[in-house]
């Protein structure tokens, strides 16, 4: 990374400061500083067992009839405003009426062919409240609302099935759980975990930004100023490269194509701070792939785009823009998960990605509060973090994609297109914001399997099994349909059609940060790529270098956008390793302990997350 970068993160955050503090003078709400949008706020009302009295039938349905489910598609696909869970088209209800005026109490499961999430809602004399339950156990364990012997759960397993009361006590369980400070508070002895509103952290840097994207007049100008000014080519890393010292290693995935004058060559990182198996000089060929210490199925690599083979930028001719010798000679780090061995998911931030509008929208309809007619998560939490049912079983995090704020196209046939073209993403089988067609989509199904590729209208077929996927952009690299002869994608070299950047003059170079789907033999992996100063026109020939078959952009501009971190366990010790050593200073620090981000505490931002595959019995 380039030297004195502490010095002009400090200097952009006071010129960001400084820019905002006429606004500040005026704000008498801190705390609201948080917040990213609109929130309803849902008071859980403490309910004793006198207070829910038993009732006659709460045999739910075994299927959704023809007419709910016509009505449920429609509210899915009608441009109205809605509610987040009338967005859920596969959901399934079960109310139950409680006697007299009393009211109802309800379970909603929101995508039955997922099973994870669910509202829980009563609605009585007292007012109404909202739980968002989280089932850690999939398909593996189902729900129903229960009056007998007491009003609950029943939390089935195979034939066996417990009733969890969760309203009898003072305070009932639900409102323990409520009033808990965690995100994500056990119920029911631990099968189930109640989600709660917590703020999520965030760097000074992020923290200023969104204060002056969401409340100056013209913030979003004053942010994209700064960050040209002070950020371009920050983390830049380079090195001279030197003849490879002994035998490469022993690799698993295929080295990448390099030409001749960078075949046998290696460079020096200094900034890497994963442990890799490499020699004690730390010197690493360029495009091999070096194991993980005490993490099996993940690798580590280094590049450089001038080293990319002669035969694959003869192919990519006339769909890249030319590369300067900055670009050219910028180290890139790539980082891979073998999906045998790793199911990958995701997870909202507990403010990013919004659901409003992008202000790059060219085509919006007023009467909306956002482009699928939905303003705000509540009645559901987003908690970025994982869940701690899955803690003793990560292995990796990296930052998502975009924030709403840049995540819609402004120019060419996608910024006309289902309200300039949103881009979309589903968690636990939830459709926060609707996938759309033309978009670079990464998605994991429920049965695990992952998938990158371009959204197309016939794929919907597929959202009632998705379950996890994140939407950034258009590809980088793309394929035939057979997955074979990868190229750039058709919008690399064109900056305004691609939506690759905010720069004013549409050809910033940044860091930035991107993933690619590799298939060697029967075995498919997961790759992340940090290229440390690059533009998209960098980005694809090196994934194209590496035989990805498809590949498409994350975030870029600062480490806190581009973060990964892996964690290697040793006996009862966890070790964090971090891509690049600065990222660890985003990282919180206690009494000497590095708590890691998206993993000990919430955070702001959207993120994936790796963790390791249950054996099947």
């Amino acid at each position: 990374m380039e030297r004195g970068f502490s010095t002009l993160f400090d200097l952009s955050c006071t010129l960001l400061l400084v820019s905002a503090l006429g606004f500040i003078a005026h704000l008498d709400r801190t705390n609201e500083l948080s917040k990213s949008e609109p929130v309803e706020t849902f008071s859980p009302v403490p309910m004793a067992a006198d207070t829910l009295p038993l009732v006659e039938t709460v045999q739910p349905p075994d299927d959704i009839d023809d007419d709910t489910a016509t009505a449920q598609r429609s509210q899915y696909a009608n441009d109205e405003p809605k509610t987040i869970v009338e967005l859920q088209q596969f959901r399934h209800t079960q109310t139950v009426a409680l006697p007299g005026t009393q009211g109802s109490v309800s379970l909603n499961n929101l995508n039955p062919g997922i099973n994870s999430s669910f509202l829980l809602t009563a609605d009585l004399s007292a007012g109404r409240a909202h739980y968002h339950i989280e089932n850690p156990k999939g398909a593996g364990q189902r729900l129903r609302l229960v009056a007998e012997p007491a009003l609950g759960l029943s939390i089935i397993n195979g034939n066996a099935a417990t009733v969890c009361d969760l309203w009898s006590g003072k305070p009932t369980m639900l409102a323990q759980a409520s009033a808990s400070p965690l995100p994500f508070a056990p119920l029911c002895d631990g099968r189930l975990f109640l989600r709660n509103r917590v703020y999520g952290s965030r760097t000074n840097l992020e923290l200023v930004s969104d204060l002056l994207r969401d409340n100056v007049w013209r913030g979003e100008d004053i942010v994209g100023f700064v960050r040209d000014s002070f950020f371009k080519d920050a983390f830049r890393e380079t090195g001279n490269t030197q003849a490879l010292d002994g035998p490469p290693p022993a690799e698993v995935l295929t080295p990448a194509a390099l030409s001749g004058p960078y075949v046998n060559k290696a460079v020096v990182p200094r900034d890497l701070a994963i442990n890799v198996d490499a020699p004690a000089s730390r010197q690493l060929g360029l495009g091999r792939w070096y194991s993980v210490r005490n993490l099996q199925g993940v690798y580590v690599s280094v590049m450089q785009p001038q080293a990319v083979s002669d035969a694959i930028m003869a192919r990519s001719k006339g769909a890249l823009n030319g590369l300067d010798s900055v670009e050219a000679s910028a180290f890139n780090y790539l980082v891979a998960f073998d999906l045998s061995q790793y199911d990958l998911r995701y997870a909202i931030g507990t403010d990013h990605p919004r659901l409003g509008w992008s202000p790059r929208a060219q085509s919006r309809n007023a009467k909306l509060p956002g482009p699928d007619g939905v303003g705000s998560f509540a009645p559901l939490v987003t908690t970025g973090m994982v869940s701690p049912a899955l803690l003793n079983r990560v292995v990796g995090t990296f930052t998502g994609g975009f924030k709403r704020e840049h995540g819609a196209f402004k120019h060419g046939d996608l910024s006309k297109a289902n309200y300039s073209s949103h881009y979309g993403f589903i968690e636990n089988g939830v459709v926060f914001s609707k996938l759309h067609p033309g978009l670079a989509t990464l998605l994991v199904l429920v049965d695990g399997s992952v998938q990158m590729k371009t959204w197309s209208d016939s794929d919907n077929l597929l959202l009632a099994r998705i379950k996890f996927a994140r939407q950034n952009g258009v590809a980088l690299v793309e394929s035939d349909a057979d997955g074979q002869n990868p190229r750039p994608g058709a919008f690399v070299a064109k900056w305004g059609l691609g939506n690759w950047s905010g720069s004013a003059d549409a050809k910033l170079r940044t860091l930035r940060a991107g993933a690619c789907f590799h298939q060697a033999g029967s075995k498919q992996f997961l790759i992340y790529g940090y290229f440390s100063t690059a533009t998209p026109s960098a980005m694809a020939p090196v994934f194209q270098a590496y035989g990805c078959r498809y590949a498409m952009l994350l975030d870029m501009n600062s480490i806190e956008h581009t973060y990964l971190a892996l964690y290697a366990r040793r006996g009862d010790k966890v070790e964090v390793q971090h891509l690049v050593s600065g990222m660890a200073g985003i990282d919180k620090n206690v009494n000497g302990q590095l708590l890691p981000r998206f993993v000990a505490y919430p955070d702001n931002r959207d993120f994936f997350y790796f963790v390791k595959r249950e054996a099947v019995p």
